[in-house]
């Protein structure tokens, strides 16, 4: 016997794909542990910007920062909007898939020029190359600890 619980909506990509979030329960089924730490979240959503060739990913560690808004701010950029929206539709499977994590907040994504993705206690930006220096946003967070992760550069 399948039961199935559908009181979550749907998730939509930024290629209008839907992916319906659903919990189903099998008696022969084991439970999957669920970690939603931080650090799982960041380093997943690092994987996800690597495998579709981010460029110049950075993280932005936070905490040490007194009214810090998040923990960790993680910054990449790309070349093009295709790109740009491929990454982020890649981050948010990934997260969801290996953390059972959906993003808090998101925006941007209407435009691809900065897609900003908010898990809470990480805050993924994804920039087009020329957005991103503009911005410069790390500058802004001058006084964080940068962690650089090998990327397509």
């Amino acid at each position: 016997m399948v039961s199935i619980v559908s009181n979550l909506p749907d998730f939509m990509l930024s290629a209008n794909i839907i992916i319906p979030i659903f919990a189903a329960t099998n008696s022969n089924m084991k439970k999957k542990a669920v970690n939603n730490s931080t650090q799982d979240i960041l380093l997943q959503a690092v994987s996800a910007m690597q495998k579709k060739k981010a460029k110049n990913i950075i993280s932005l560690n936070l905490t040490g920062i007194q009214d810090a808004v998040t923990d960790y701010f993680l910054v990449s950029h790309a070349t093009s909007k295709t790109q740009v929206n491929a990454i982020y539709d890649y981050v948010v499977e990934t997260v969801i898939k290996n953390c059972e994590e959906r993003p808090y907040h998101r925006e941007g994504y209407e435009n691809s020029e900065w897609i900003l993705i908010d898990y809470v206690d990480v805050v993924v930006h994804i920039f087009l190359e020329e957005t991103r220096s503009f911005y410069n946003i790390e500058s802004l967070w001058a006084d964080a600890k940068e962690k650089h992760y090998e990327s397509d550069e």
